[in-house]
């Protein structure tokens, strides 16, 4: 899992969390989310991710102290249990896959960012989307299979789940599903996008040479 990117970074260095102003302000600070109060006690509170509405992030207080439950995964979730008393498996949730920190000052602000983080980027992690990023990493000028984008996107076994994708592409102009072909090198007879003879248009302008509606993954196949 990757915390340390650039935005993530800056949170670490930017909101002190204390209160649960300061976790719901955090929480809001990531890509596409909202706050939700969808139980009976106001003082839950959710952020959730706007397209999924799944949350990964709960707000509470309990005991005189704000309590915050996280997604984790299962190689930190004993981690971070056994790193701190204050982390304890997930209150009132499934405790293979969430903690509880609880913001009594013995945890320290940049491991409660990260476990937050952490939380965030399991909750919005999917297949289709890591299909494609996978195919966004391909490069002008190349090809690459169904099998091999399934590689690249962390699962061998998913070619299958590549095609279905690909043809649901939400935005072909960024990502270019024309330069994926199945294992022989074949176009797709039933390109989403203007079909075979679109697909054949758009991989000759990258100076692809196609021959019989097929490309030579020696030279161009990545």
């Amino acid at each position: 899992m990757s915390f340390w990117n650039g935005r993530v970074k800056l949170f670490l260095e930017g909101i002190i969390m204390k209160t649960k102003e300061d976790a719901c302000s955090f929480g809001l600070s990531f890509e596409n989310t909202y706050m939700d109060t969808p139980f009976r006690k106001a003082d839950w509170q959710l952020v959730r991710i706007r397209d999924s509405k799944k949350a990964f992030l709960c707000i509470y207080e309990r005991n005189g102290f704000i309590n915050l439950n996280v997604k984790v995964s299962p190689e930190w979730r004993d981690f971070w249990r056994s790193t701190y008393a204050s982390v304890l498996p997930g209150y009132h949730q499934n405790k293979e896959h969430w903690n509880t920190i609880i913001l009594d000052g013995t945890v320290k602000e940049e491991d409660i960012k990260r476990m937050i983080a952490e939380s965030y980027d399991l909750v919005t992690d999917s297949p289709t989307k890591r299909i494609y990023e996978a195919v966004k990493r391909i490069l002008k000028g190349h090809v690459a299979t169904y099998a091999r984008v399934a590689e690249m996107a962390g699962n061998k076994k998913m070619s299958r789940a590549v095609g279905n994708a690909l043809h649901k592409n939400p935005d072909p102009d960024n990502i270019p599903c024309f330069r994926v072909v199945n294992s022989k090198g074949e176009l797709a007879p039933e390109f989403a996008f203007g079909g075979m003879g679109e697909q054949r248009k758009l991989l000759e302008a990258e100076g692809i040479e196609v021959k019989d509606n097929k490309v030579d993954l020696s030279k161009y196949g990545i």
